[in-house]
């Protein structure tokens, strides 16, 4: 999938390196020249300019991103950039802090399709987001939590099972599926697992050998 992420700050910079570590194409877009650099630097391809001008996202792709996350500390530059997006069918994910008052965030939150406050989810709320997921059930994410997507081969047990029948250990979920040419999206009770089907799975960091083992035994 093809993302465009505006600001590479904190939150910016660890959900570009989520998203790019899980092989999706991304593109940052920031008017700083201190984070440009240091996003070229980080390996990614970068347009240097504001924004809230649709010919800068224009020039980072928009027009063939499945979604763009506005996430810099400018809730008003957010905004343009997440109706750019909307206008060029992308999915939205704008980030808003949460002093702001309840009916700036309604205001907001109607036209978008996603809010993320930095402060509860970070660069792991952002991601899952921009993949179309409920990250609202993710509220107690913390630092130890890792997002990884496994791919389930031919020969594991889960081929043929339910998503919800899948048995992982302790403090481990999975929060999307997908097929492996398809985008990952939010199992329904009757979604099965078939051989190269992609599970996306949030556990603490210790656990994830223990998670790969689960879904890939035969």
């Amino acid at each position: 999938m093809k993302f465009v992420i505006v600001g590479y700050g904190r939150v910016g910079t660890r959900t570009c390196r989520i998203l790019s570590e899980e092989g999706h194409d991304v593109v940052v877009v920031d008017n700083d020249p201190d984070r440009v650099a240091r996003a070229r630097n980080d390996g990614f391809t970068v347009v240097e300019g504001d924004a809230e001008n649709e010919d800068v996202l224009q020039e980072a792709g928009i027009a063939d991103a499945d979604a763009i996350a506005a996430l810099t500390p400018d809730l008003n530059a957010n905004f343009t950039a997440c109706m750019i997006g909307k206008h060029n069918g992308a999915r939205t994910v704008l980030r808003i802090d949460e002093d702001y008052r309840e009916d700036i965030y309604e205001k907001y939150a109607s036209d978008v399709d996603e809010v993320i406050y930095p402060e509860r989810l970070g660069a792991a709320g952002a991601k899952t987001a921009m993949l179309g997921g409920d990250f609202n059930v993710l509220a107690d994410v913390t630092e130890n939590l890792q997002f990884s997507v496994f791919e389930i081969p031919e020969d594991s047990k889960l081929v043929g099972k339910r998503v919800v029948e899948v048995d992982l250990p302790e403090q481990a979920r999975v929060y999307a599926h997908g097929p492996s040419d398809g985008p990952l999206t939010i199992p329904l009770p009757s979604t099965s697992i078939d051989a190269g089907d992609r599970l996306a799975v949030v556990v603490e960091q210790t656990g994830v050998d223990s998670v790969r083992q689960a879904l890939t035994a035969a």
